[in-house]
């Protein structure tokens, strides 16, 4: 266990905290524990680099804890009591596309005994745009924010999302070619 992974660990139990302060109506609360979490996903991984500490525990421990964050965050602001919160629709989609890629990457590792992953700039895009969405809706339950900002912002991540899907379903079967 090297300190970048520990850093990762302190992000993965951030989760439950983040959750419960979704499930107490407590907005600014949860958005502080999301930018912390965050803010140790950016630390981690300078760490590692700095340090030369990037392990095969961190490169499985990092995406988990990521996609962790950002299911738990679209599941419960969908089902929080909160007036701002992602539509159905929006959850759904987000949620597929995780399940889809991991499914994908398996079916390729278990084909071809490997799996060479390498993030595309639209699976970078989707991931900003996710995160982004967390907060501006978070932000738009404390202050009042135009509704159609908060639109804009969940559909373009929905945008990112689906087409990262495709670019991701491409590479995998040139990847079995």
């Amino acid at each position: 266990m090297s300190i970048a992974n520990y850093i990762t660990v302190l992000r993965i139990f951030l989760i439950p905290v983040f959750i419960i302060f979704l499930g107490y109506g407590k907005p600014l609360h949860a958005l502080i524990v999301f930018i912390i979490a965050g803010l140790t996903d950016a630390l981690d991984g300078f760490v590692a680099r700095k340090f030369n500490q990037i392990t095969t525990l961190g490169k499985i421990l990092d995406p988990i804890a990521d996609k962790a964050l950002l299911i738990s965050s679209f599941v419960f602001i969908y089902t929080s009591d909160l007036s701002v919160k992602f539509p159905y629709w929006f959850v759904v989609i987000v949620i597929s596309r995780d399940v889809y890629i991991l499914l994908g990457s398996a079916l390729i590792y278990f084909l071809k005994g490997y799996l060479d992953v390498r993030p595309s700039i639209f699976g970078k895009a989707t991931t900003f745009f996710q995160i982004l969405s967390v907060v501006v809706v978070l932000v738009a339950n404390i202050i009042q924010i135009p509704e159609l900002a908060v639109k804009c912002c969940i559909y373009t991540a929905a945008f990112f999302t689906v087409l990262s899907t495709i670019t991701y379903t491409y590479d995998g079967i040139q990847n079995l070619k």
